[in-house]
C-alpha cells in the first residue's frame, strides 16, 4: 500500500483498503479527517494501478447523499477542508465505531446468492425457493456481518449474533435504521432508472451515545447499482447485473488469479472501464 499523502495540519493515523485518516495536530480539536484514494481493492487485496478520480468521486457521492438523508445522525463535522484534499475528503466526528457491517439486501446476488444455493438461506434467514441470481426478494433482509480487522474476510453473521454483540437495543436501532436508509435511497435510485440491489452502511455511536451513519454511504464502492431496464429486459445474469461499480476489476481478477501470491496489476483497459462505470453512476443520479 503506497505511503498516505503528508497533510499540514493533519498527523495520519490509519490506513485502510481505500480510505486514509488523518487527527488535527490541535490539541482541543478532535475531528477527524477522512481522505478517499483512488485504491482499489478486490477479495481482500489492494490492486495497481489505482482507479483515476475514484476517490473524489466517491467523496462526492457519499456527499450527495448525506445531504439526501440529512434527518438521519451522520459524522460530518464543520470546518474547512485542506485545499490538497478539498475534492477527497470529509470532516468527521470522532465515534466510537460498531464492529457491523450493516448490510441491506433487497436482490439476491454476490455471498447471498452463494449462501441460498446451498442452504435456501441468506444469513440463516430462510427465503422462498426458486429465486433466480439478481431476483428482487420479496423485501429487503437486514443481514449484518462482522467487520473482521485489516486483512482478514468479514464474517456473514445472523441478527441474533448482532445482539450479542452490541445488545438488543442497539441493535433493532442498526436494523431499523439501515432498513429505512435503504428503502428511501432505493425509491431515489429509481427515479433515476437504476436499482439499488444492496448496500451497507457503518454506524458508530458520538459521546452522547447518539447513533451516527459514519464512513461512506451508497457508493458504488459499498453498494450495488444496476441499470432498472437492463435488469427488467437482461436475459442472463451479466445483462440484469452490468453493475455501476468495480465488478469489471472483480471479473477480471477472478479470471486471471488463482488467488495464491500477489495479485496481477490491472490493465489499462480494465482500469478505463470501471473509471468510466464509476463517473456514469455520478452522472445517472445527478450527483
Amino acid at each position: 500500500m503506497s505511503e498516505a499523502q503528508s497533510i499540514p495540519g493533519w498527523r495520519h493515523v490509519y490506513s485502510g483498503k481505500v480510505r486514509d485518516l488523518y487527527a488535527s495536530e490541535e490539541p482541543e480539536d478532535t475531528r477527524i479527517l477522512v481522505v478517499a484514494s483512488d485504491r482499489v481493492s478486490a477479495f481482500d487485496y489492494v490492486l495497481s494501478p489505482g482507479i483515476p478520480e475514484k476517490g473524489a468521486l466517491l467523496t462526492r457521492l457519499s456527499r450527495w447523499w448525506f445531504a439526501r438523508l440529512d434527518d438521519v445522525p451522520n459524522h460530518l463535522a464543520e470546518g474547512d477542508i485542506p485545499a490538497v484534499v478539498a475534492d477527497r475528503a470529509m470532516l468527521a466526528q470522532s465515534l466510537e465505531m460498531l464492529p457491523i457491517e450493516c448490510v441491506v439486501r433487497g436482490y439476491i446476488t454476490g455471498t447471498g446468492w452463494a449462501e441460498y444455493e446451498q442452504n435456501g438461506t441468506v444469513c440463516g434467514i430462510t427465503l422462498p425457493a426458486g429465486l433466480q441470481n439478481g431476483d428482487r426478494l420479496p423485501e429487503p433482509l437486514f443481514t449484518p456481518a462482522y467487520k473482521a480487522p485489516m486483512g482478514e474476510h468479514d464474517e456473514n453473521i445472523t441478527y441474533e449474533r448482532v445482539v450479542e454483540l452490541v445488545g438488543a437495543e442497539r441493535a433493532a436501532e442498526l436494523r431499523d435504521a439501515s432498513l429505512a436508509i435503504y428503502t428511501r435511497a432505493a425509491e431515489i435510485a429509481e427515479e433515476k432508472g437504476l436499482i439499488l440491489a444492496d448496500t451497507k452502511f457503518e454506524f458508530g455511536t458520538d459521546s452522547t451515545g447518539t447513533l451516527r451513519l459514519a464512513d461512506e454511504v451508497l457508493t458504488s464502492d459499498s453498494s450495488r447499482y444496476w441499470d432498472a431496464e437492463a435488469w427488467r429486459t437482461g436475459t442472463t445474469p451479466g445483462e440484469r447485473m452490468a453493475s455501476f461499480d468495480k465488478q469489471i476489476v472483480r471479473d477480471w481478477l477472478a479470471s486471471h488469479w488463482d488467488r495464491e501470491g500477489e495479485p496481477p496489476a490491472l490493465p489499462d483497459d480494465v482500469v478505463e472501464r470501471t473509471a468510466g462505470r464509476y463517473r456514469e453512476l455520478i452522472e445517472r443520479l445527478g450527483a
